[in-house]
């Protein structure tokens, strides 16, 4: 059965990742994705949207799949139904990327699995604005 990293695990893993990618990441500023991917940016991290059909979110370039993201990807942040969990994964096992998080509501327990087992650190069924505010706070303007 899956299990998240600790806590102190998921604060080492905030403090160390510079380069997110938003899979998912909607133009709409309604949507929790842009919100948190805003949040993401004044915390201080490069956020690279990945979304089809889009050219940019948050004065960034979008990509339409991980593969096509020029630069080196600390983290990929996930805000897909559970069901596109398992191709991310292939391609981020493909990439050689190392850290996964699926965000809250987001849950796929045989692609968290591959994905351990393919040496990645899988953070699932958690909201990495929440983690980062209450993890960090002297990086998320909490006193």
């Amino acid at each position: 059965m899956f299990r998240n990293p600790d806590t102190e695990a998921i604060r080492a893993l905030l403090r160390e990742v510079k380069t997110i990618a938003v899979v998912g990441l909607s133009p709409n500023p309604a949507r929790p994705a842009f919100r948190i991917a805003r949040a993401l940016q004044s915390f201080g991290y490069r956020v690279i949207p990945v979304r089809p059909k889009v050219d940019s979110v948050l004065g960034e370039k979008a990509y339409a799949s991980l593969a096509e993201v020029p630069e080196k990807v600390d983290l990929v942040d996930v805000f897909r139904a559970a069901e596109h969990v398992g191709p991310i994964v292939d391609e981020c096992l493909r990439l050689g990327i190392q850290r996964l998080w699926l965000q809250d509501g987001v849950v796929n327990e045989d692609a968290a699995a591959r994905a351990q087992a393919g040496g990645m650190t899988v953070v699932m069924d958690r909201c990495i604005w929440r983690d980062h505010v209450n993890l960090c706070p002297e990086t998320a303007g909490a006193d």
